[in-house]
């Protein structure tokens, strides 16, 4: 059969590389900067720029830096070694260069939009899920467009059967889209302040149904796409098992969408959900193994070129730390190991396992192996890769290790009782000032990563210069024969599947949604699983500005608000949590660590002098404290221009708040204002340094408001409350 000539796209290739690597770089020294604030917290303070520091402090940078590594570094990633792989696959130049050409300057003004709101604190607070409305429509946008390019190009293939790679494009395409638009489910107040549609227990399963396939679906599917590419293609050497390839493929997608709520176990959720999670979360080992197996055991026979192939070492490592990030998570469902590990370093430690090994060393390994490939050239040095290889290797250990024993420390210090049953620890601080030689050699660990990565980009900016630029690369195949859509008598039944895309990507889509839906439909529909408290009531209209003041700062970054039914929680903190207290939280804010202690059951228990002074200078009141100070709240105006369309659109949203209320919201705001400003003014020493200034119309009246409101609906043990 006669062979049509056709070009391979390189120049996009190219495009994702350059991106790969700028954001890789900004995302790393973002997150040695967070990193660094645990041991020098006043760093980045500066005297009389209190907007300045605002935009610095950790609760902002903190969602900058997890955005810019997963969506930014990784999120190139992804379509660089996709939109290579893609067009070798399936024997076709991409389905469209100007959709190319949207998806990769749409995807970049994405990253410098989060880029400029989330310090400036305009964000959601949910967790990978930050993006307020605007940039959220523009992501779903780019992502349609990404999915119309791949699957055109699908669709115009000359390869017959669509290899295992794509399978797992195809889950990430549908997966993603579906997960984002659901969690990202908000009304607008204004062009960048929204609401959630859930509340409360609702939304803590929702965002964490998105939240953990953000990092199934985004960061493991893809990446395993990768995997299955360049492994067989650097190694020379076919997939260990195309049988355990399909098995891994079809059991991982269907289980990874139920294992959400293990993020939430001994929380309010209802105890079925919770008791899902663990259970496909437990499953969840083996086709993850199965996939780590398959690529390991692809290398086996070639490992003579791994000692010589810094690319391949490269591999080898990231798929080691897939198995040993797939093997924590389901660890950490059983409810005994989580509750040690919830709300400790070790799960920060166990993420970045995955990040940094397995996506972070992937990519590496990609981005070395695609600089030879698409500048036509050897690459400049491999003694530089492998020193980036063993510097980048030290660095994970030197990161991961320390926060692994920094949350045992924290999980024995927060149990730990005296025989009179008081708690050893009962000052929190306490538990924070013994891991911090941890902190400081996690930062240590950082900076060893980093710099292996700038060894990278040195590497391939050498490469670049000394090799050849070819834009678009000639290929040739033949063109794909149409057959009969019946399966024919010696054809395997997956094999007849894979040259059925839009059947393949239907059942893709049934399998991932079965589980979303048991889970998240009975919490939306069943009332029975949020008892309601006649106590609970919303938010005053002070209260609620200060509600999105403590989410614009991201305080839910270092507090929970959510106490969980053991001794030492009850002891440390109060009554535990109930789901009816949060039917009015728009989004939750449960968080997902303790930096600080947990403050559900805040109010009332310092006066309003106590908090004023805390959020000066929080050492003023918890001396060796590492909180940041947020000075600017002293001096902002409180803006409440917008508190009346807040109120309609929680309204909206099931809040009960009366047309009389909304009407007289700023009055009633500015006459809580001036009682806690009457409060702090029994402080002499208040009097003295603020004298007749005008404190109640400053943002930190409205924190405080919120505050000593936080868990005072209930009374510990007070059952007439409940129904």
């Amino acid at each position: 059969m006669e062979k049509e000539q056709f070009y391979y796209d390189n120049k996009i290739v190219k495009m994702f590389l350059w991106a790969t690597i700028l954001w890789g770089i900004v995302g790393m020294i973002v997150g040695l900067t967070v990193a660094l604030l645990f041991t020098f917290p006043g760093m980045l303070e500066f005297s009389g720029a209190e907007n300045a520091i605002s935009w610095l402090s950790f609760g902002r940078l903190r969602p900058l830096h997890t955005n810019a590594v997963i969506f930014a570094f990784v999120g190139n990633g992804i379509f660089l070694g996709t939109y290579y792989s893609t067009q070798r696959l399936l024997k076709a130049r991409m389905f469209s260069d100007v959709l190319s050409r949207i998806h990769f300057w749409g995807w970049q003004a994405i990253i410098v939009a989060a880029a400029i709101t989330l310090p400036l604190g305009l964000t959601t607070t949910k967790e990978y899920a930050e993006l307020e409305w605007p940039i959220d429509l523009a992501v779903v946008f780019i992502w349609v467009v990404f999915g119309i390019n791949l699957i055109g190009t699908i669709i115009k293939r000359r390869q017959r059967h669509i290899y295992v790679a794509i399978w797992f494009y195809i889950a990430t395409i549908v997966t993603i889209a579906v997960l984002y638009i659901f969690n990202n489910l908000e009304l607008p107040v204004t062009g960048f302040k929204s609401y959630s549609v859930y509340a409360g227990v609702q939304d803590a399963l929702v965002q964490w149904w998105y939240g953990h396939n953000a990092v199934a679906f985004f960061l493991t599917t893809p990446i395993l796409g990768l995997m299955y590419y360049f492994v067989p293609k650097v190694a020379n050497r076919p997939v260990y098992s195309y049988r355990l390839s399909i098995i891994h493929f079809w059991t991982l997608i269907f289980l990874y969408i139920w294992a959400g709520p293990h993020h939430l176990l001994y929380t309010a959720l209802p105890e079925w959900a919770q008791n899902l999670g663990t259970v496909f979360s437990v499953m969840l080992i083996f086709p993850s193994w199965g996939g780590m197996i398959n690529g390991l055991l692809t290398l086996r026979g070639a490992w003579d070129k791994v000692r010589e192939n810094p690319v391949l070492k490269f591999f080898v490592v990231a798929i080691t730390g897939y198995g040993m990030a797939t093997f924590e998570g389901p660890m950490l469902s059983f409810k005994n190991v989580n509750a040690i590990g919830h709300y400790t370093d070790w799960i920060i430690g166990h993420v970045h396992i995955g990040a940094l090994a397995w996506n972070g060393f992937m990519i590496s390994g990609i981005i070395y192996w695609l600089a030879t490939k698409l500048w036509k050239t050897e690459l400049y040095s491999t003694k530089l890769a492998n020193t980036h290889f063993w510097i980048g290797t030290m660095g994970i250990l030197f990161y991961a290790i320390p926060l692994y024993i920094a949350g045992f420390t924290q999980a024995l210090m927060w149990k730990q009782f005296n025989p009179d049953g008081t708690l050893v620890y009962g000052n929190f601080l306490e538990t924070v000032t013994e891991i911090l030689p941890m902190y400081a050699m996690r930062a240590i660990g950082g900076t060893l990563y980093l710099t292996g990565f700038i060894l990278l980009a040195v590497n391939v900016i050498m490469t670049a210069k000394a090799g050849s630029a070819v834009e678009d690369e000639l290929a040739e195949a033949a063109p794909l024969k149409k057959i009969s859509g019946k399966r024919i008598a010696s054809e395997g039944f997956h094999t007849w599947l894979e040259r059925k895309t839009i059947l393949f990507t239907v059942l893709t889509t049934v399998a991932i949604l079965i589980g979303g839906m048991v889970e998240i439909i009975p919490m939306i529909l069943v009332k029975s699983n949020i008892p309601k408290i006649t106590s609970v009531k919303p938010y005053t209209p002070l209260e609620l500005e200060g509600r999105d003041i403590y989410m614009r700062e991201g305080c839910n970054n270092c507090h929970s608000q959510m106490i969980r039914p053991f001794r030492n929680e009850v002891e440390r903190y109060g009554e535990y949590s109930k789901a009816g207290e949060y039917v009015y939280d728009h989004p939750f804010l449960w968080g997902s660590r303790r930096t600080g202690p947990d403050v559900h059951r805040i109010g009332g228990k310092y006066n309003d002098n106590w908090h004023f002074n805390h959020m000066l200078d929080p050492r003023s009141t918890s001396p060796g404290s590492i909180m940041p100070r947020y000075s600017w709240l002293i001096k902002n105006n409180l803006n409440a221009s917008d508190i009346e369309a807040k109120m309609k659109t929680l309204v909206k949203l099931g809040v009960p708040y009366s047309d009389e209320e909304i009407a007289g919201a700023k009055q009633k705001l500015m006459a809580q204002a001036k009682d806690i400003e009457g409060n702090l003014r029994q402080d002499p020493e208040f009097v003295k340094n603020y004298g007749s200034s005008n404190i109640q119309n400053k943002e930190i009246v409205a924190l405080i408001a919120y505050l000593q409101r936080l868990g005072t609906d209930i009374k510990a043990n007070d059952t007439k409350v409940l129904r």
